[in-house]
């Protein structure tokens, strides 16, 4: 059995992703891996090709984004899909460039996957998730992150990205999902893991660049201008329901980007529940234990 990991990434300097970092963890867990690198201005592609040189298994394909695909971010679809579809491994892993594995839990995900192979029933692996914010010492504690998705699957089961690349679904055939098929949702297991996201730990003007960047995959240039003329808009990490410390070891990978970068991010500022309606469901949420509508792109 062998497990195929895939990733893609553009302009991962300029954006301040550490997808270096991300690109060595499925390294650590996968037999090949495949990164599809979009037309880059910042070094990325000359980066991860100098990464390669001792990593015969790593594997770049270069593509081209489509700046006109602005349907509720389809070009992140696309660019997974293009990566997807060239692995080769039974099982496919997949992690996003600000996203990494701890070391840790590597032997226990191959594992899992091992143990899994044969039972047909079960198509996905569902891991949860860690949301860094602010820093690298806090966690998103709102209702708003997904708290788990899937980032394991078999391969030749017509398994594609869904939407704008979160999670993925199962279609009749390449052709149907090309022509709007919906997909079902894959059947999983869950595995009470984490996967470290690293989103929101950029300082605040390169997550300001990044986001508006990335909002033109969803609006038009007129609507995106006009949401950031202001400088008011600059990226407000305090405007988030709850925040919480993070007790936990960093990947080793990520040692020295999370020992040496504290951007100066301070809880007790956070906006919070302010609206009785929140602290309600909060309280609610925690009374019986589960996330009330949390949506779920997956069957367990």
């Amino acid at each position: 059995m062998t497990i195929s990991g895939f990733s893609y990434i553009r302009n991962g300097f300029k954006y301040q992703y550490p997808f270096l970092q991300s690109i060595q963890s499925l390294l650590l867990l996968c037999d090949e891996v495949i990164v599809a690198v979009g037309q880059s201005e910042d070094g990325t592609r000359e980066a991860i090709a100098d990464l390669q040189k001792n990593n015969p298994q790593l594997h770049i394909i270069d593509t081209v984004w489509d700046e006109q695909l602005r349907q509720s971010g389809k070009v992140f679809a696309q660019q997974a899909n293009i990566a997807l579809r060239a692995c080769a491994g039974d099982w496919i892993f997949n992690l996003q460039a600000d996203e990494l594995v701890h070391e840790k839990d590597i032997p226990l995900i191959k594992k899992t996957i091992a143990e899994i192979h044969n039972n047909l029933n079960i198509n996905g692996l569902l891991l949860d998730f860690l949301h860094f914010h602010g820093n690298y010492q806090h966690l998103d504690a709102s209702r708003w992150r997904h708290p788990r998705e899937i980032r394991a699957f078999r391969n030749q089961q017509q398994i594609f990205s869904y939407k704008d690349s979160q999670g993925f679904r199962q279609y009749p055939s390449w052709e149907a999902y090309n022509e709007g098929h919906k997909g079902l949702k894959i059947k999983v297991k869950h595995l009470p893991i984490s996967v470290y996201h690293y989103s929101y730990v950029r300082p605040a003007t390169a997550m300001q660049a990044k986001a508006q960047y990335f909002e033109t995959f969803w609006h038009d240039d007129q609507t995106v201008a006009e949401k950031y003329a202001a400088a008011e808009n600059q990226f407000n990490y305090y405007d988030i329901d709850k925040v919480k410390k993070f007790a936990g070891s960093h990947p080793a990978l990520m040692q020295d980007i999370t020992q040496n970068q504290n951007m100066p991010f301070e809880p007790n500022q956070i906006r919070g529940l302010n609206t009785t309606k929140l602290k309600f469901i909060y309280w609610l949420e925690n009374l019986i234990g589960k996330r009330i509508g949390e949506y779920k792109n997956y069957k367990l």
